[in-house]
């Protein structure tokens, strides 16, 4: 009888504090799932909206810190769910995205939703192959 590996619960002082009832992340198997990240820089506990650029970056550094956390890299990345307030700032959020990718192009889906916690304009969240 195969026995099941219960999950493991992923935390990173380089990340934020989830701002809810969740965790950063959650290792399962050979697959890390993270949750939604805005952002908000780990250090100052503030989110980051000067341009949605700045905001986009500070989303994926907060992504790659947890990849980091459990020994990661970009390339482990084969999906990602992105989440926009106004979907005329896809161009800028897309070049930002395509810079932390540099060539590896996960799986993903774009979609405009009216709200985001904490007043974010953009929130991704990872799942991510341990190989």
């Amino acid at each position: 009888m195969k026995t099941r590996k219960e999950m493991d619960i992923v935390f990173t002082e380089n990340a934020p504090h989830p701002i809810g009832p969740y965790s950063q992340a959650v290792k399962h198997k050979d697959t890390l799932y993270i949750s939604g990240q805005i952002g908000i820089n780990p250090s100052t506990g503030k989110l980051i909206q000067d341009t949605i650029q700045a905001e986009t970056e500070q989303v994926l550094k907060n992504v790659a810190a947890i990849l980091q956390a459990e020994n990661l890299r970009k390339a482990s990345v084969i999906k990602c769910s992105i989440f926009i307030s106004d979907m005329d700032q896809f161009t800028q959020i897309n070049e930002v995205y395509s810079e932390f990718f540099d060539g590896h192009s996960p799986a993903r889906e774009t979609v405009e939703v009216s709200r985001l916690p904490a007043g974010a304009n953009v929130e991704i969240s990872v799942i991510a192959s341990i190989f």
